[in-house]
């Protein structure tokens, strides 16, 4: 429970530096992704995804933790809902295939397992959510997560190490 809330908490204070918005994308840019893929990648499946539905929830129930001083309910009303929503299942994806890395957690495989979910999968979900909730075409969807590709890279590689370093530390903090 101890580190649930403590990713929870993680989650929340990655919001503390705002939300960019840059070129045509109505969805901000923020540091909270980082969070997300920290807690699949250190708490693995269970631990990891129960942190990140801790803190939706709670922003869901009117708490302002997301960048900018929003809520869930705010996010979820707008463009960036999909990417909000998209960031359980990111958690999850990231936390199952990491399970089966460790204890051992080899940076390659690392890279590409939270690549893959902190990008792709949070784009995907991120993308049907502007379809939903703009008028946006699916090209020009897609093409609007472009903005994101270098910042949220580098959040990859950040998450990458950090989650090296703790299992190294703790080699038996997710079960393969």
């Amino acid at each position: 429970m101890a580190q649930i809330a403590v990713f929870a908490a993680l989650i929340a204070a990655l919001g503390l530096p705002g939300a960019v918005t840059v070129g045509f994308s109505p969805v901000p840019i923020t540091v909270q992704t980082l969070g997300v893929v920290l807690a699949g990648a250190v708490l693995g499946p269970r631990k990891g995804t129960a942190a990140v539905a801790v803190f939706i929830a709670l922003t869901v129930i009117g708490l302002p933790l997301l960048s900018g001083g929003r809520t869930g309910l705010t996010a979820l009303a707008g463009p960036s809902a999909g990417y909000l929503v998209g960031w359980i299942p990111a958690a999850l994806f990231i936390g199952v295939l990491t399970a089966r890395i460790a204890p051992r957690y080899a940076v390659l495989p690392a890279l590409l397992i939270n690549a893959t979910g902190g990008m792709v999968v949070i784009y995907f979900f991120g993308t049907l959510g502007l379809l939903l909730r703009t008028d946006m075409a699916l090209w020009p969807a897609i093409a609007s997560n472009g903005v994101f590709l270098a910042g949220d890279a580098l959040k990859v590689v950040v998450a990458t190490m950090v989650a090296k370093g703790v299992h190294r530390a703790y080699p038996g903090l997710i079960r393969g």
